[in-house]
């Protein structure tokens, strides 16, 4: 059976990520490119850069025009309450605080919202041990099993 955090990524598409990094040295950078690397559409949220990842960057959440699915959180869990008011008033389906990051106030406010709730894992470790993909083409290899023949 798989656990809740599987479960909200694999059904998520739409990923926007609060934090995004300019740093690729970053896990708040790295993560996030996994992700699109694995097929998921990221939409970055940054105060101040203009392209991540070759997204256009937003704002806020509630600057996003287009449906979320997964909002990812790579912010002290001081500003976790607001990103889940964001997350509640933007309709998103599930709010992620990345490992490390524990807020019981952004649980109660995302909860009360109807939001599903993650909070202290990563991911891009859940979606690599549940093999989650977006891309039809994309096949994950073992590394002990090698690049398919062909």
């Amino acid at each position: 059976m798989t656990d809740l955090a599987e479960h909200v990524l694999t059904a998520a598409n739409t990923i926007a990520v609060v934090g995004l990094s300019r740093d690729p040295g970053k896990a708040a950078h790295a993560v996030p490119a996994s992700l699109q690397a694995a097929g998921f559409r990221i939409i970055p949220v940054h105060p101040s850069a203009d392209e991540l990842l070759g997204e256009k960057v937003y704002r806020s959440l509630t600057d996003i025009p287009e449906p979320v699915d997964l909002v990812d959180v790579f912010r002290p869990p001081v500003e976790a309450p607001e990103i889940a008011r964001q997350a509640v008033a933007i309709g998103a389906k599930t709010l992620w605080l990345q490992q490390g990051i524990v807020s019981a106030e952004a649980r109660r406010i995302a909860e009360e919202g109807g939001l599903d709730y993650v909070e202290d894992r990563c991911t891009a470790v859940v979606r690599a041990l549940g093999r989650i993909t977006k891309k039809e083409d994309h096949q994950e290899v073992s590394p002990t099993q090698g690049p398919p023949r062909g």
